[in-house]
């Protein structure tokens, strides 16, 4: 099986703006699901698979979708954790995977990560103040001289107190494990944070109180987010702008208000439906999708989305639907919004297709 290395242009990221901090174009990462005697891989996870989108400085992107869909996958890939199959990430205009292990190393500081499990995302065996300085240290962001007094600011910053420094995780709160965490990004001066569903494990009110720590944060300090979350509600408190993923595919990308008021996609529209409301005499008109969602080791042909959409059309199940602006500023990807032309060349492309099986 080989990888397809296609390009789509019709995408936010296809321009390359001085405010954007981070532009990532038709990224794809897949996990071969099995190899042959001779270490060829046999058959592909198709995580992400060819998502585009950009933000700007100093404001928050939220990724939103159901479990499994690919969004922490986006966020590992981007930060090159882990390998690309293929596409570009560029922060600043440089590409992050065509830098060299020192010219990387360099820039670790400037993109970090809150992991959604402050716990396990934590040393045990080493004392708060360190976990927040070692790599402080390791990279010389201060002199020697003022490293405690810059801790202890960044400390306060989060939430936490002087004496916090030689305590150990365990002695902390969720909350303020996750403020721990926090702090141990902050402390590097990055520019770009990707935050991984960084609430998902809290109460509701301590949820509240992380996600105005973040948005302070992000005043004082100028800071980037890519906020990867499946709380709608949490979202749209805190993003600027608001991408929608499904089965490893950005299905729709708007301004965070624009979307949450004029949903295009049949999928972005279930996810809304299930937003519960504070009103007891409200009438709910949820939208229930049928099924569980499909294998990305073996993904419907055509739309994705099609065995699950309850205004699915025939086009829909042989050929996928281009991810193109459908109003200033708010992309989709549906064949509901398809121009009679696109129709057209859609079914021309599905007749090819239909002959070219019948030969073979």
């Amino acid at each position: 099986m080989s990888i397809e290395n296609t390009n789509n242009n019709n995408t936010p990221s296809a321009e390359i703006s001085p405010d954007d901090v981070l532009v990532v174009r038709d990224l794809k990462k897949y996990f071969p699901t099995a190899k042959n005697f001779f270490g060829k891989p046999l058959g592909f996870v198709k995580a992400v698979d060819g998502v585009s989108f950009s933000i700007k400085r100093g404001t928050t992107m939220g990724l939103v979708g159901e479990s499994g869909c690919g969004k922490s996958t986006t966020g590992r890939t981007i930060l090159r954790l882990q390998g690309k199959t293929s596409g570009e990430v560029l922060l600043n205009g440089v590409d992050i995977f065509k830098l060299k292990k020192e010219e990387l190393r360099k820039l670790r500081p400037k993109i970090q990560i809150v992991f959604q499990d402050p716990f396990s995302s934590l040393s045990p065996r080493i004392p708060v103040g360190e976990i927040i300085g070692e790599a402080v240290r390791e990279h010389g962001i201060v002199p020697p001289e003022e490293y405690d007094d810059y801790i202890t600011r960044i400390m306060k910053a989060c939430g936490l107190q002087e004496y916090h420094k030689d305590r150990y995780p365990h002695e902390f709160s969720g909350g303020q494990r996750q403020r721990i965490c926090i702090a141990r990004a902050l402390a590097l001066n990055p520019e770009f944070i990707v935050c991984d569903e960084p609430v998902s494990a809290l109460d509701v009110s301590i949820q509240a109180q992380i996600i105005n720590l973040l948005k302070e944060l992000q005043e004082e300090f100028g800071l980037t987010y890519l906020f990867i979350s499946h709380d709608l509600s949490v979202v749209e408190h805190i993003s600027d702008t608001v991408g929608v993923m499904y089965l490893g595919n950005m299905v729709e990308y708007s301004d965070t208000e624009e979307l949450f008021r004029n949903p295009l996609h049949p999928y972005t529209k279930a996810l809304f439906s299930a937003i519960p409301i504070p009103d007891p005499d409200a009438q709910m008109n949820r939208i229930i999708l049928e099924g569980s969602i499909p294998s990305p080791a073996n993904p419907p042909s055509g739309c994705k989305f099609h065995t699950r959409c309850s205004e699915c059309m025939n086009i829909c199940k042989h050929c996928a639907p281009e991810y193109r602006e459908i109003t200033p500023g708010h992309f989709a990807a549906c064949h509901l919004y398809n121009t009679p032309e696109m129709n057209e060349k859609f079914k021309a492309e599905a007749a090819k297709e239909s002959a070219n099986d019948k030969e073979n």
